[in-house]
């Protein structure tokens, strides 16, 4: 694979937990652009003199996951699952606010992979209820600094690649 390009998701992960299929073409880094002061002078008419830096860049993922088993609901929604464990058979929204939080990594089909140690999952339950498209769980991440003082995402290697663009998506299939 050609490491000059990022493509195509191959798994996404909440934790250990892979969240099922993502809708193709929904994917968004999303984010906002650095943050700058312009330093201008009385005697310098067509240019600032200086300009500071005073926020970087920052990634805000949206995407939509329409594999919609009661567990990939549950995982980015909060709420309590109905049935046994393998054997759910519903799942009912939460009654208090939930926050989740918590690690997560995006696997590239290009072999590089994105991990997020800390954010919070935005979601709900959105789409249409038609024969020609499915529901899905439109979700946004918001990137928050770890509280190790570390980097609040990097994109490295795929420690496995081949697995990781077969087996995860494999497991969030089984329903």
């Amino acid at each position: 694979m050609d490491k000059n390009f990022m493509y195509g998701i191959a798994a996404v992960k909440f934790g250990e937990k892979t969240i099922g299929y993502i809708e193709k073409g929904s994917w968004d880094w999303g984010g906002t652009k650095p943050e700058s002061t312009d330093i201008d002078a009385e005697q310098v008419p067509d240019a600032p003199v200086l300009t500071i830096l005073t926020k970087n860049a920052t990634i805000s993922p949206t995407f939509n996951i329409i594999q919609l088993n009661y567990e990939n609901i549950q995982a980015v929604l909060g709420g309590t699952l109905v049935g046994t464990t393998g054997k759910y058979t519903g799942w009912k929204a939460p009654t208090n606010l939930v926050q989740l939080s918590g690690k997560w990594t995006i696997d590239f089909v290009s072999g590089q992979t994105c991990t997020i140690p800390n954010a919070t999952i935005l979601a709900n339950l959105g789409g249409k209820l038609t024969l020609t498209e499915v529901s899905k769980l439109e979700c946004q991440l918001k990137v928050n600094k770890p509280s190790d003082g570390s980097a609040p995402y990097d994109i490295n290697d795929t420690v496995n690649p081949s697995r990781a663009s077969s087996t995860s998506q494999a497991n969030s299939v089984k329903s």
